[in-house]
């Protein structure tokens, strides 16, 4: 018997398919606050993760453009910036352009070129496309990350920002100092992939116009939901089933216009043993959203947090399969995989809940 197998495995020498953490924060008075809160709570969960992606999602952070959606860019080698950036000239007004400012960090390394854009679509070809601002500028994303080859466009939203690399996510908050950046919410992801690559773009969140997702568990309906979603245009070329998630929520949500609520008992819908109790009301409605998006049912072990301007919300798995605890105070209100996460930055909260499998916890800013 080789010394493997003569002692117990350490830390890292096991796969834990429960592996993974998420966190999310949020002021609903809409308090801007440094990302230094989200590494703090991240950096308790180390364990669950193996260094292969972290990554954060602020909102409100770039109060000064607004107005223009930052395009937050990966490039491998200056021939796809280049392209991307003819394209981008062809399609947008560029008001801006630069470097995302990074900082050298021992654990971070092979980085690719990181850019940030804000935008705006040209009028003339705005009018042409006979789209609204949001399907024009998400089928120009779609088409940067379908058809150049070495770019990928990882953040696209309004006044929001999306910063990941392959690392432990508290290194990655250091490599792209988000001490600088102040934001009303802001989730975070400490990646263990078990069945998809450790690379920069197949990092944590996942992210289409204002929407993020970070995501814990394994979906095995994958390849229905992929096939399903992308006969509306969309396209999966991230390497990692996390990213259908966030197409099926633009899908749900904007295109199709369901509210968050219908959208998670879509994505989480009950069993229909639990609808046939249901009152006559609800049981019709819960058989149109089931009969209606069937392909979009999520099977597999899941929690999730989904950030959108204005607002977070978490959901389970109908069977919370996965770890999910939600705190408030104040204003205040944590989501995390583990308690610990929320109180080593809140440690007297005022509520502390476990959500249910299947029913979404949503919180919005005040009005």
């Amino acid at each position: 018997m080789d010394e493997y197998h003569q002692r117990l495995p350490l830390e890292g020498e096991e796969r834990y398919s429960s592996g993974c953490a998420i966190s999310g924060i949020i002021s609903k008075k809409g308090t801007r606050f440094s990302g230094r809160s989200a590494i703090t709570s991240i950096s308790v969960m180390h364990d669950r993760s193996n260094g292969l992606g972290g990554g954060f999602a602020g909102y409100g952070i770039y109060p000064e453009y607004k107005d223009f959606y930052a395009f937050h860019i990966f490039y491998y080698g200056n021939e796809a910036k280049k392209a991307c950036e003819d394209y981008l000239e062809e399609h947008f007004d560029l008001i801006n352009l630069s470097k995302i400012p990074t900082e050298k960090h021992p654990n971070i390394t092979d980085e690719p070129l990181i850019w940030r854009y804000f935008v705006t679509p040209l009028p003339t070809k705005l009018a042409s496309s006979q789209l609204d601002e949001k399907e024009y500028t998400a089928r120009c994303v779609i088409a940067i990350n379908t058809n150049i080859k070495g770019a990928y466009v990882f953040s696209s939203g309004k006044n929001m920002g999306v910063f990941k690399a392959v690392g432990y996510p508290e290194d990655v908050g250091e490599f792209y100092r988000l001490d600088d950046y102040k934001g009303y919410s802001w989730t975070v992801h400490g990646r263990y992939p078990t069945n998809t690559p450790g690379w920069w773009g197949g990092a944590h969140p996942f992210a289409l116009l204002d929407y993020s997702v970070v995501h814990n568990g394994e979906i095995s309906s994958y390849d229905a939901n992929r096939r399903f979603i992308e006969m509306f245009g969309y396209h999966c070329t991230l390497q990692t089933d996390t990213e259908v998630i966030t197409y099926m929520i633009d899908y749900l949500n904007r295109r199709q216009g369901l509210t968050l609520e219908e959208l998670a008992h879509v994505i989480a819908a009950p069993f229909w043993s639990t609808i046939e109790r249901k009152s006559e009301a609800e049981k019709a409605e819960y058989t149109f959203l089931r009969n209606t998006f069937a392909s979009m049912l999520i099977t597999g072990p899941f929690s999730i947090i989904l950030g959108f301007n204005g607002g977070l919300m978490a959901l389970n798995d109908r069977l919370k399969l996965r770890s999910l605890v939600a705190a408030e105070k104040d204003d205040m209100v944590y989501l995390a995989s583990e308690e610990a996460a929320i109180r080593i930055i809140e440690p007297n909260p005022t509520r502390v809940w476990h959500p249910s499998g299947g029913q979404p916890v949503i919180i919005t800013l005040d009005k």
